[in-house]
């Protein structure tokens, strides 16, 4: 059984056609292939700005040609097991082993078993010890990078950082050692010596790898053409990343840690993007992605700017990620304008003490303030995340949350809708929190119990994320 006749016996065949608006099909010109491979499903890795970036990089290199390749769904999977198929990229149908090169994302440690699944559907040895010199290297970045050590067994190189400018200089490199038939040691060698990447095979003397940082965040523009889903995906809008890292030093947030320093883009850079992106896509969402949009430095001008500009048009605006003290009038006025769903809000402790030891600047007489404003201008309900299993967490601290969720439903005079969600602290490398105990299954179950049994009204509903899940 071909392919296209396996489309005809899955959920949605739209997650492998690979004919989307804006996708590259370099064919025959391409000399060096490099298979951009998310490990997990297509509307996840499509709505990954990174991957977007990357591709469109990659693709922008003479002779050298990106595909995408996602993990396929459990129905996918079965068939190609049972015909005896392998795993291949969407743009060309070239089967994992075939490529030059395989770049893996690693954005949660959960999708580790995904990329071990993907490599074997892909017909490539999944220890790197164990392959030959005609299989593809197999590349690996983003966050989970940064403590490469559970993966150093599988992955041939990481690379540590930020990839917009090293990508190239490894797909050039890797290029330049194809044509020149250099063996695959020798390749490795060559690709070691670049600043920012990490080969567990020729680093072996403890030597320090500096993290790869872009300095100018304008410099290096996002893709004007992204490929465009053909299916619903998490994210389904335009995304335009407005700065890069954080100032803030949370002590449990990873992303605040290793994506230092602080970097903008210009607020006219900003406005050109979306203007390009809505013509090129035909999206009606823009998304400002930040890891604080709120902290962006013009944000107000930059809010009224593009609201004035696509009110008429029907273009929504979304700001992912906003702080309780980063919260004007003005700000929720332009916001309520295009978008009024529910808002989001994250004190992440239930008292002062606590917040003080995560080092989360923001009091709880601001998240009041906040929230009786949020409910004056109109919105219905209201999302407060928290995270149980913090250091120094006592029962008070747990009271706490519920405390704070019942005050914050009386600001909406009892008409307003509050969700408190609940994850658990899972202490993450490169953190001040790293080496902090995380909280066992019991542990877990016993404090999300607790608060069941405390918060009993109508208007409030309390989501908790899985134990089992945190603990994996």
């Amino acid at each position: 059984m071909d392919w296209e006749n396996l489309l005809l016996y899955v959920e949605k065949p739209s997650r492998y056609l690979g004919t989307e608006v804006n996708a590259s099909h370099k064919g025959r010109e391409a000399e060096f292939n490099f298979a951009l491979a998310f490990p997990d499903t297509y509307e996840v890795g499509m709505s990954h700005l990174g991957i977007q970036i990357i591709y469109s990089i990659l693709n922008g290199i003479p002779k050298v040609s990106a595909e995408r390749c996602f993990a396929p769904w459990p129905d996918m999977e079965q068939l190609l097991r049972k015909h005896g198929l392998p795993l291949t990229s969407l743009e060309s149908r070239r089967p994992l082993h075939a490529f030059d090169m395989i770049g893996f994302s690693l954005q949660y440690e959960l999708s580790y078993t995904n990329i071990l699944n993907m490599l074997e559907l892909g017909g490539i040895p999944l220890l790197r010890k164990e392959r030959k010199a005609a299989a593809p290297l197999v590349i690996a970045g983003g966050p989970c990078a940064f403590n490469p050590a559970p993966l150093e067994a599988f992955i041939d190189v990481f690379v540590i950082g930020e990839g917009e400018e090293v990508i190239r200089e490894i797909a050039v490199q890797a290029l330049d050692a194809k044509k020149k038939g250099w063996a695959r040691e020798d390749t490795l060698a060559s690709l070691a010596e670049i600043d920012g990447v990490y080969a567990p095979a020729v680093h072996r003397n403890g030597k320090k790898i500096r993290k790869r940082v872009v300095r100018d965040l304008d410099s290096c523009s996002l893709p004007l053409n992204p490929v465009v889903p053909l299916m619903k995906t998490i994210h389904d809008r335009i995304s335009i990343e407005i700065a890069r890292g954080c100032t803030r030093g949370c002590r449990f947030c990873q992303a605040g840690m290793v994506w230092r320093p602080l970097r903008e883009r210009k607020q006219e850079l900003i406005e050109k993007t979306a203007a390009s992106l809505l013509c090129a896509t035909g999206y009606d969402e823009i998304s400002l992605l930040s890891l604080s949009s709120g902290d962006y430095s013009r944000i107000e001008p930059l809010l009224a700017a593009l609201v004035d500009h696509y009110y008429e048009k029907r273009v929504s605006l979304a700001l992912p990620s906003l702080r309780v003290e980063t919260l004007t009038r003005s700000l929720m006025e332009n916001i309520r304008r295009v978008r009024k769903t529910s808002f989001t809000l994250a004190p992440e402790a239930g008292t002062q003490r606590l917040r003080n030891i995560i080092n989360k600047g923001n009091t709880e007489a601001e998240l009041l303030s906040t929230t009786r404003q949020v409910f004056e201008a109109g919105w219905k309900s209201i999302k407060l995340y928290f995270m149980l299993g913090l250091p120094g967490e006592k029962k008070e601290d747990l009271e706490g949350i519920a405390e704070l969720a019942y005050q914050a439903l009386k600001e909406g005079k009892q008409r307003g809708q509050i969700t408190v969600s609940l994850s658990t602290l899972i202490p993450k490398a490169h953190t001040p929190f790293q080496w902090q105990r995380q909280i066992n299954l019991e542990e877990i179950r016993e404090r999300q119990a607790f608060l069941k049994g405390r918060i009993r009204n109508r208007n409030i509903s309390l989501k908790c994320h899985s134990s089992r899940m945190s603990l994996l």
